[in-house]
């Protein structure tokens, strides 16, 4: 991971307001995407990412104020012809940080294997690994210890990023181990603390 750094500001004025990319993936977590987004958004630019699955869960009628949610359909819809932006190139040249959270079993299987099949994942393969990575994994405590999980997740380490650690509590589908989220408000803390105190 990069070390700290400022967001650059234009003009030789006070830097400028961290941009962080926040994603989503297809887990019941994902009900806590919108309280990660407005917490994140009170001290950053936030552009948010949904995959199709993650959008079971998120509410876009409730969805942030003055934070845009990007789907695969516009991936799609924006491209015409040669010349138009690309849209996960903008996305990652726009962001300063990328968090996943949370980060599904199957999505952390694509980005270990370097799958790019759909807005999200595509960002993370053209992301520019000189800046941060943050991924909550969420999931089953079965697919958690599952041994799958372990080698893929050494793959995401060996690239740089970094994982913010799954909790034990009673989960979604009722059993009790560990594979929880972390809680948003520990997640947006561990980016802060990339940024710097002045966020704190």
């Amino acid at each position: 991971m990069a070390a700290h750094q400022e967001p650059a500001s234009s003009g030789g004025g006070p830097p400028r307001r961290p941009r962080v990319l926040l994603a989503a993936s297809g887990s019941v977590a994902a009900i806590k995407f919108e309280g990660l987004c407005r917490s994140v958004a009170e001290w950053a630019d936030v552009r948010a990412v949904a995959t199709a699955s993650a959008l079971h869960f998120i509410d876009g009628a409730s969805f942030p104020d003055g934070v845009p949610l990007y789907t695969d359909d516009d991936e799609w819809s924006r491209w015409r012809r040669v010349g138009n932006e690309v849209l996960h190139i903008e996305l990652r040249r726009w962001a300063d940080a990328l968090v996943i959270a949370p980060l599904s079993a199957n999505t952390l299987a694509k980005v270990a294997g370097g799958l790019c099949d759909n807005l999200l994942t595509c960002v993370v393969r053209a992301w520019d690994y000189s800046k941060p990575v943050y991924v909550a994994p969420a999931m089953n405590t079965f697919m958690w210890d599952n041994p799958f999980t372990a080698r893929h997740l050494a793959v995401l380490r060996e690239l740089g990023m970094s994982i913010v650690q799954p909790v034990t509590k009673r989960l979604a589908c009722g059993d009790y181990g560990n594979g929880a989220m972390a809680e948003p408000s520990e997640i947006c803390k561990t980016l802060m603390l990339f940024f710097g105190p002045q966020h704190l």
